[in-house]
């Protein structure tokens, strides 16, 4: 195995152990059960590589649905990368819930200490800010897990087949790419399972995600060949999503200046604030945003274009 880290573009080859595994990083002080994923992934893990030759094969079961659909879940739930996106909506609501309870005069007044400004004019100011700990967005995911794995199992997946024998599929630390869509509201997911197999999971608005199916009634699938260009453009977003590190099976010649000219970007979450009624709602997307550098949090935004 080869990795490439983002921040500096450097090539090592590390042992599986060593990357792939963070010390006590399922384990949840939020949840009553702190280790409650761990029942969960006995039911993934073993799995896995069957569920893996039933997509080859296109001999699809509920069996295999779970399983992809809850590693996918798990990933993008309980990954450093995931539970860093999934902070930004929660700090969000705070910030909103606080400047909302201090527009109706909830709080007390400042102390002098604060120079007489409200708690609205701190947050704004920066002087006062708000910080979420990561491990609570990943005590909710986990919470929810078999919830998303139901929705992700019941939307419509392509099983996207890689023939290019010199330009396999990558993965990374958080092998979840987004890929933007005619509709603004909907992002697809595109994860890379294996090097010559990917699967682009297509969200269906018209799904009831209120209730778990484990039958996995909406679930439609379609297979796709794809052609050089196509395989260029997935391992593109599959870099550009990546959290610090890419990891890939074969040295290319070509492979480091590819990891270097995609490093620069990373996927952050978007949160907007829509009029509504006498408040606001808050509409959380997410981007692929470039960085002026891959190992900071990003001081200017551009959204990549998904075909590009």
């Amino acid at each position: 195995m080869y990795a490439i880290r983002k921040s500096d573009v450097k090539l090592f080859t590390p042992d599986a152990r060593s990357v792939c595994r963070i010390e006590n990083g399922n384990t949840n002080a939020y949840l009553q059960e702190n280790r409650a994923i761990e029942e969960f992934l006995k039911g993934i893990e073993p799995r896995y590589n069957e569920a893996l030759e039933k997509l080859t094969t296109d001999k699809i079961d509920a069996d295999c649905v779970f399983v992809i659909a809850g590693f996918v879940a798990f990933v993008y739930s309980c990954s450093p990368g995931g539970m860093r996106i999934n902070t930004e909506p929660l700090r969000a609501i705070v910030d909103h819930t606080t400047k909302s309870l201090d527009s109706m005069g909830s709080f007390p007044p400042p102390p002098p200490v604060f120079g007489g400004k409200s708690i609205t004019e701190l947050l704004e100011s920066g002087d006062v800010q708000i910080s979420s700990d990561p491990k609570y967005p990943q005590a909710i995911g986990i919470s929810s897990i078999l919830h998303l794995t139901s929705t992700f199992g019941n939307y419509e997946w392509d099983i996207l087949t890689n023939p290019v024998e010199d330009s396999p599929f990558f993965t990374s630390d958080f092998p979840v790419a987004i890929e933007q869509t005619d509709d603004p509201r909907v992002l697809n997911k595109l994860v890379p399972l294996a090097p010559h197999l990917a699967v682009r999971i297509r969200p269906n608005l018209a799904h009831d995600t209120q209730h778990t199916d484990f039958s996995f009634s909406g679930f439609r699938r379609s297979v796709r060949k794809l052609s050089r260009p196509e395989v260029m453009r997935t391992n593109r977003l599959i870099v550009r999503c990546a959290e610090t590190t890419v990891f890939f099976r074969e040295n290319h010649a070509w492979v480091l200046n590819f990891v270097r000219k995609n490093a620069p970007f990373r996927v952050e979450t978007k949160v907007q604030k829509i009029p509504y009624k006498k408040g606001n709602l808050l509409y959380t997307t997410q981007e692929i945003v470039k960085m002026t550098e891959p190992s900071r949090a990003p001081d200017r935004r551009e959204t990549a274009p998904a075909s590009r």
